[in-house]
């Protein structure tokens, strides 16, 4: 049974998500589909990438993911899909699948790209402000059928892409980034638990705070405490126990966390 998931930054206030879904069960009626995220901030394409990266090693061979944040729907910017791996992807050529890009390619796995330049797979008429319906849900209900990903365009190979945060190795430990803010307002880092080496004296030094040492989980500290802890994929995390850090710490995606690791 084939599984499309979307992601987006539509919100849910509006129907556009339920058109998507339309299209797509127009073309293929037994697809499964799963949203991942309809809530990225507007135009926020790093956002964007990200909450879609940490979703797709979850989701079997085959899938076929839409993302669509996408401010230059209308321009000379490429709608594409691709093949990474066993995965396909769809959506705007402006950096989206940056992540996927990366590790298809740190892992020595397949990689095709195609520019959708095939109407033949789109729907018959085209808005210049809704390629997510008549561009991306399309195409990816026939790639879900089984359509050849060669058959939707012409091939490229030089996609856009994104500039990644990297923790950073430094005298005194790591700067590690913020990637994602939570609905909880937790703070996801790009820096792994298994970075840290077992250490456990090590303190997080971000807007003017410090937090000491790494918890299991949150409830290990009192209410409005603010905690580290390893999170469920393993990233390193700012949390505060019954409260948003990120409402607490101002913080925002990019901000640099200073990673002390002490004598």
């Amino acid at each position: 049974m084939p599984v499309i998931t979307l992601t987006t930054d539509f919100g849910i206030k509006d129907g556009f998500t339920g058109v998507l879904k339309g299209v797509i069960w127009g073309i293929c009626p037994d697809a499964q589909i799963a949203d991942i995220t309809h809530t990225v901030s507007p135009q926020n394409i790093f956002e964007g990438a990200m909450a879609l990266y940490r979703a797709v090693p979850f989701f079997p061979a085959g899938t076929v993911h839409i993302a669509v944040v996408d401010p230059g729907v209308g321009t000379k910017r490429r709608p594409m899909a691709a093949r990474l791996g066993e995965q396909f992807f769809v959506g705007p050529d402006n950096g989206l699948f940056t992540p996927e890009i990366e590790d298809a390619e740190q892992k020595h796995l397949p990689a095709e790209f195609v520019h959708l330049d095939n109407p033949d797979y789109w729907l018959p008429a085209i808005s210049h402000t809704f390629h997510g319906r008549d561009i991306f849900a399309p195409v990816a209900a026939h790639l879900a059928r089984g359509i050849d990903l060669t058959s939707l365009g012409t091939s490229f190979s030089d996609p856009v892409r994104i500039t990644l945060p990297k923790p950073e190795r430094t005298p005194e430990g790591w700067n590690a980034h913020v990637t994602i803010i939570d609905i909880y307002g937790n703070i996801t880092t790009d820096l792994l638990a298994d970075q840290l080496e077992g250490r456990s004296d090590i303190s997080f030094h971000i807007r003017g705070q410090i937090i000491n040492g790494i918890v299991e989980s949150y409830g290990w500290r009192s209410p409005g405490d603010l905690v580290a802890l390893k999170d469920s994929e393993g990233y390193i995390e700012i949390a505060e126990v019954n409260g948003s850090a990120g409402k607490t710490l101002g913080a925002l995606p990019g901000d640099i966390i200073q990673v002390i690791l002490h004598e």
